[in-house]
């Protein structure tokens, strides 16, 4: 369960039971223009994430997704994404402290099904802390119903699981939460603000305190401004902790975590 303070949600996933296959391709282009291929049962996560996108984001008049590139504190640097409710996940995955990579659009997957040849991109692949690996599909709740969507779906993740992966769908998550981390987002960018700023405003934080009463006490001595950004920026850094699936303000409280 998430925590009260700053805690992100129980991933909404389909899960499907591992079948490996062994005759499962996955294909990676490297950054040299190249393409290589593999056996699913070879391929690790690094690798995985040396690689660039499968796809390209592309844009068109009246196209209906809105692709574009995200500047991710992770991997300090840009990720692709093809619509809203992508970026909306990859927000959740640059945001999440275990996350320590993210690759977007990161292999083809090829593998022969019920006798048909299939293919498939997923959206993203998480590399944790803790070694674990998840591919994520991002799919409207809407379209989950439909069988043709389900049954695309549902292959990807019995291959991925039989890799020892774990697999994802994802539907979205509370509007009010993910507001929040956009607006946090302002702040994840290393180097706008002095560090020792940051340690001191991270130190002058008491049990019980709120974000207003952090930003008035230390004004007498600090611009309220640069005090109220640093709050933000721990925030973002997870340094601080608020409840963040409600209405952020002045009066939200502050944790410091470990």
């Amino acid at each position: 369960m998430a925590s009260r303070f700053g805690g992100l949600p129980p991933v909404a996933g389909v899960r499907a039971a591992g079948e490996p296959a062994a005759d499962a391709v996955v294909s990676l282009r490297t950054a040299d223009g190249g393409e290589a291929s593999f056996p699913l049962r070879q391929v690790q996560a690094r690798r995985v994430i040396a690689a660039v996108p499968w796809r390209k984001a592309r844009s068109a008049r009246g196209q209906a997704h809105y692709p574009g590139y995200f500047w991710s504190a992770t991997m300090g640097g840009h990720v692709i994404y093809e619509s809203r409710l992508e970026l909306a996940r990859l927000l959740l995955a640059d945001f999440d402290r275990d996350v320590t990579a993210i690759a977007a659009q990161p292999f083809l997957l090829q593998a022969r099904v019920a006798g048909t040849a299939r293919r498939h991109v997923p959206d993203f692949l998480l590399a944790h802390a803790d070694k674990s690996v998840r591919v994520v599909n991002v799919k409207p709740a809407g379209k989950l119903a439909e069988p043709r969507t389900a049954e695309a779906l549902a292959w990807p993740g019995r291959m991925i699981e039989g890799h020892g992966w774990q697999y994802e769908i994802w539907s979205g998550a509370d509007p009010v939460l993910l507001a929040n981390l956009r607006f946090l987002a302002g702040y994840r960018r290393p180097g706008l603000l002095p560090g020792q700023l940051l340690d001191d405003v991270l130190a002058a934080v008491r049990p019980g305190d709120t974000i207003g009463g952090v930003i008035s006490r230390m004004s007498r001595t600090r611009r309220a401004c640069e005090v109220k950004a640093a709050v933000l920026r721990l925030l973002w850094q997870q340094r601080l902790a608020t409840e963040l699936h409600g209405h952020l303000d002045a009066g939200s409280a502050l944790e410091v975590r470990a």
